[in-house]
């Protein structure tokens, strides 16, 4: 089961202005094949840095407003978050090795 929520402009305040602890948001679209690739080791990392780094998925074809507010031009793309803060950005998925960067950047 994934330890990942989703991101909605309804609850971006609350999960991410509010968060004590640092984020990772998985910008992604049901159509996107690296998107589904990453989805398992994204999953996995989730479970790996739970209670550090919390794991937001936004589906840009629903969610357009957050992911214009991201300047998404290319999926997935990863973002690294404190609060409102972009801390780093991973655009595609170069694997497990890339995105535990990312993750440990935060922790």
């Amino acid at each position: 089961m994934s330890k990942a929520s989703a991101l909605t402009s309804a609850n971006f305040e609350a999960e991410v202005t509010n968060s004590d602890l640092p984020i990772v948001v998985d910008l992604w679209a049901p159509w996107c094949g690296p998107c589904r690739a990453a989805a398992p080791v994204l999953d996995k990392l989730a479970e790996e840095f739970d209670g550090r780094v919390k794991v937001m998925k936004v589906n840009v074809d629903e969610e357009q407003e957050i992911a214009q507010a991201f300047n998404v031009s290319s999926i997935p793309m990863f973002v690294a978050l404190r609060g409102n803060d972009v801390q780093d950005v991973a655009v595609g998925f170069s694997g497990e090795a890339g995105l535990r960067k990312l993750f440990e950047k935060l922790v």
